[in-house]
């Protein structure tokens, strides 16, 4: 809900800096340029680039949805759904790491909930394959593939307690970890073991 508001506000400087970026090309601005509103114009411009890049992301995901029930944890994206089950889980633990280098906003915090299965997961699910990430784990008897589920800041609470309200006898609690901890999918493995099925 707050992200595509965001990423408007982010296009709507953007486009001021390329009005700006107009005016200062046509040479029609006031006064001298000088080397400070230069660097604004860049910086209003990168920032338009990067509300377009995350209004994309965000309009993408408008339907994604995240269900919890006595059933397991439910994923649905616009196109299918598909459930993690409690049953087939030896753990089930909360991350955080500080986002940003700043310290006003390094106050922030980035969330995943970890999903620790017991046997074996399909890597190239349709709807999982995302948040499957392979790292080690918290103990050594849990495995180094995982289910890695990031959400909002803002739904933390609730959803730590919808799942261990289901699920309390496989909580590990939380834990701190490097910044960044959220990372990146399989993307490159993922099309490698798509291409040989294909073939």
């Amino acid at each position: 809900m707050t992200g595509l508001p965001c990423s408007v506000l982010l296009i709507a400087l953007g486009a001021v800096g390329v009005i700006g970026a107009v005016v200062v090309a046509t040479g029609n601005q006031k006064g001298e340029s000088n080397p400070a509103g230069y660097v604004g114009l860049v910086f209003m411009l990168l920032l338009g680039a990067l509300g377009v890049f995350l209004f994309i992301a965000n309009w993408a995901n408008r339907r994604a949805r995240i269900l919890v029930d006595a059933t397991g944890l439910w994923v649905e994206n616009k196109r299918a759904r598909n459930v993690i089950p409690w049953q087939a889980l030896a753990g089930v633990g909360l991350y955080w790491s500080r986002f940003g280098r700043s310290q006003k906003v390094r106050s922030q915090k980035v969330y995943s909930l970890e999903l620790f299965p017991i046997g074996p997961i399909d890597r190239d699910d349709p709807v999982l394959w995302t948040l499957v990430r392979d790292e080690e784990p918290l103990h050594p008897d849990l495995p180094r593939l995982r289910y890695r589920l990031p959400f909002p800041a803002a739904c933390r609470q609730e959803l730590v307690a919808a799942v261990q309200g289901h699920v309390p006898h496989i909580w590990l609690g939380d834990s701190e970890r490097a910044e960044g901890h959220i990372g990146r999918p399989d993307i490159k493995g993922h099309r490698q073991r798509a291409q040989g099925r294909t073939q």
